[in-house]
């Protein structure tokens, strides 16, 4: 995956009136997920932004409140790629992924970012791209290939994440589709069903009409040799007759 730098700073006051006047600032609340298990009820020292959340079983967790500029975080959002974050903030740097995003309904302006704290050793669930390569047999006989899941849940180590799923469709005739158990990965798993369709060749109207044609033309071709054969065949029975 490719590495994306962020800049942030710990958020210490909550609320809707806060939240407004950080939005009204050009500047986004993010919320870092993923940190520290600690035994309830916790005793330790919480530094600026942070806060438990409990998880039960006697469990929380450490989450941080954040704050970044909404200029910062354009390309990590709008496009196509992955990113593994390296996410600064109060003189640390911590590796995250992206967890959620929440939009506007009528501006589309985002209003809140969730992220993800990732570790070498524990492997994250993230929805990655799926590109198509070659040209399939059924393309070639008039299909249309079809395009059904645009992203997989794939679940991996961050260092072992892929920046997309390359699929070779050279193979796939008129009618058949690949679907997410047909796909066999060493260094990751999709979570996706394993019956879910990722992309197919379909029939379409001028395929439909130029088998119909030859369906015709071969029923054609099938009455003008019976129609040819049925003279002969006469011709001979009156010959035997003599």
């Amino acid at each position: 995956m490719k590495t994306f730098q962020l800049n942030a700073e710990p958020r210490t006051e909550l609320g809707k009136k806060a939240t407004k006047a950080i939005r009204k600032d050009n500047k986004i609340p993010v919320v870092l997920n993923g940190g520290t298990i600690v035994t309830l009820p916790y005793s330790g020292t919480l530094k600026e932004g942070e806060k438990i959340v409990e998880i039960g079983n006697g469990k929380g967790m450490v989450t941080t409140d954040l704050v970044v500029k909404a200029a910062d975080v354009r390309k990590l959002i709008y496009t196509p790629d992955i990113f593994v974050i390296d996410l600064t903030y109060d003189g640390v740097t911590v590796k995250a992924v992206l967890k959620d995003i929440q939009f506007h309904p009528v501006t589309d302006t985002i209003l809140h970012i969730d992220l993800l704290q990732v570790t070498e050793g524990k492997p994250v669930t993230m929805l990655v791209p799926v590109r198509l390569e070659g040209h399939p047999e059924g393309v070639k006989a008039g299909g249309r290939l079809s395009l059904t899941i645009k992203k997989l849940k794939v679940n991996a180590l961050y260092t072992d994440m892929p920046d997309r799923i390359t699929i070779n469709v050279d193979k796939v005739q008129l009618g058949q589709s690949i679907k997410v158990g047909d796909l066999h990965f060493d260094k990751f798993e999709l979570m996706n069903s394993k019956e879910a369709v990722i992309c197919g060749v379909q029939l379409t109207r001028a395929a439909i009409s130029d088998d119909a044609t030859a369906e015709g033309g071969e029923a054609a071709e099938g009455g003008e040799a019976a129609a040819d054969a049925a003279p002969a065949a006469d011709a001979k029975e009156s010959k035997e007759k003599e």
